[in-house]
């Protein structure tokens, strides 16, 4: 076990360096034994660190020439591609393509939702939104992120999908971060809690077509917003 974390240590500590931009893609890592003396480990380790990276697909390999680092869309590791998004040097790009994500699994998952909620979820929306809106005239940031996060955590349950909340919950520590980002804004704010009371309305109509466009319109919003009140903002 001792040697398993150590192998972790190595691994995380290259990764880190590599998510700081330190060893860009197309750039080579430090060998076995600079790596072996930075870490006082044995080159075994090194060795197995660097393996559990390239079964990530985070390192390449080409035997004679040394070890190199892969552009970010060919990582395998979920995680790692996280902690890129939620620490590196490129947040906006990150930032951007996260709500495409976002967009293209949350609008299914309320389209679905649309015929599957319950009453009682339906109200417990209502009751986010009341939520958010009493966060908003206070100030309190927190506050709004956890009944926006509550909101849409209720809807992906809704949707009845195991799958859609297997690949959610990964994405929950670094949509936390975001959301607190952007809900500092309180104009952002405003527009979301419009957003979210017409889902909330299309969601009691049970119609999945207006579901799915109110959610649509939402992520739409969110992305400009983000664009021209997060991004662009001096």
């Amino acid at each position: 076990m001792a040697r398993k974390s150590l192998v972790g240590v190595v691994a995380d500590d290259l990764l880190d360096r590599i998510i700081a931009g330190d060893f860009p893609p197309g750039s080579s890592v430090p060998g076995e034994l600079e790596l072996s003396a930075k870490h006082e480990v044995s080159r075994m380790t090194v060795r197995e660190a660097m393996k559990t990276l390239e079964a990530q697909r985070i390192l390449s390999v080409e035997r004679g020439r040394g070890t190199f680092v892969n552009p970010l869309n060919r990582w395998a590791s979920l995680e790692a591609v996280l902690r890129a998004a939620s620490e590196g040097q490129n947040e906006a790009v990150a930032s951007v393509q996260l709500i495409e994500l976002r967009r293209m699994l949350e609008t299914g998952a309320c389209e679905l939702a649309a015929t599957r909620i319950s009453s009682g979820d339906i109200e417990a929306l209502f009751g986010n939104v009341a939520a958010m809106r009493a966060a908003h005239e206070v100030n309190d940031v927190a506050a709004f992120v956890e009944a926006d996060l509550a909101f849409h955590d209720l809807i992906l349950r809704a949707s009845e999908n195991v799958f859609v909340a297997v690949l959610f919950e990964p994405l929950q520590r670094v949509l936390e971060k975001r959301r607190a980002e952007t809900s500092a804004v309180r104009t952002i704010q405003e527009h979301a809690i419009g957003h979210h009371q017409n889902i909330a309305k299309a969601l009691e109509s049970r119609d999945p077509a207006k579901a799915r466009e109110a959610m649509d319109s939402h992520m739409q919003q969110t992305l400009d917003d983000l664009k021209n009140l997060v991004l662009e903002a001096p």
